[in-house]
């Protein structure tokens, strides 16, 4: 366990990292790859740079300053978080990670498929979490849109209490392992149907599926549907956070391209401090 946990490597976490080395704490930087950073061919317009820089290579050097300072360093994908009253806990691929805090530095939230319905059916029937609401649909069938680890994750969570998983792939081939007892369909998808409530979906062949429950898991999970998991608020699609990044469950913070607005490096590390030094105040108070 440490003291700060911080889920994203990007400039918002290694930022936030920073501060928090400096003022002593142990540091767990949990992340998997560079995000959208690795696509910015050259960077300019960011204070410092002697010379432009690639993403990929200023996120290596971001990397490189915090483990200088001592930041333990975690290649992972976390697809789910919790807080069990004393600390955070994180669970990835390849294990599970605590802090007293937790800063969300994930990056900007991956787009969710625009299927015709799926906003209007969100908490009537579609839901992003299914540690949160498997419970809802005991012995009912439900699908889990998505192809990947974080799609098995959500898959595997829902065979527990579920009567039935279906793995919607809209198209896509599967990249992880699912068990047999998952029925795997990878036909395109024309919509949700249903009448206010979700009752099943509809393929671009034209043939339904019904079912009880949507459960969407797309490429990895995001801060949005980490804070979910967590129990934090939300206000219509955002996350509701104070003044210092701080979401509604004290003590989780979230910092970088996940809370919206401007999606710049520079922000993002400016951000990133503001949350740092908050999380630091906040683990000082609540020793």
């Amino acid at each position: 366990m440490a003291d700060m946990l911080i889920i994203g490597q990007g400039p918002a976490g290694v930022s936030a990292s920073l501060y928090a080395l400096r003022a002593g704490l142990d540091v767990i930087l949990v992340g998997k790859g560079a995000g959208a950073l690795e696509k910015a061919h050259m960077i300019e317009n960011y204070y410092g740079l002697e010379k432009p820089l690639s993403g990929s290579e200023l996120f290596e050097v971001g990397k490189k300053q915090a483990e200088r300072l001592g930041a333990n360093l975690v290649e992972d994908e976390v697809t789910d978080l919790f807080f069990d009253g004393k600390e955070f806990v994180a669970t990835g691929l390849k294990g599970e990670y605590r802090g007293r805090a937790c800063i969300m530095a994930t990056g900007s939230a991956r787009k969710k498929t625009p299927l015709p319905g799926m906003a209007e059916m969100e908490g009537h029937g579609v839901s992003y979490c299914a540690v949160c609401d498997a419970f809802f649909y005991r012995g009912k069938d439900v699908a889990v849109l998505g192809s990947g680890e974080y799609a098995l994750h959500e898959c595997n969570e829902l065979l527990n209490v579920v009567g039935s998983v279906t793995l919607l792939t809209n198209g896509a081939e599967p990249t992880a392992e699912f068990t047999d007892k998952v029925r795997i369909d990878k036909r395109k998808l024309a919509g949700l149907v249903g009448e206010g409530t979700f009752g099943g979906v509809k393929f671009d062949d034209g043939e339904e599926l019904k079912l009880d429950g949507l459960f969407v898991a797309l490429g990895s999970a995001s801060a949005m549907d980490l804070a979910r998991k967590a129990g934090a608020a939300f206000d219509g699609g955002s996350v509701v956070l104070d003044k210092d990044y701080m979401t509604t469950v004290p003590g989780l913070f979230a910092s970088g391209d996940c809370t919206g607005g401007t999606l710049q490096v520079a922000v993002a590390v400016g951000e990133g401090a503001i949350a740092g030094l908050a999380a630091i105040k906040y683990l000082r108070e609540n020793r």
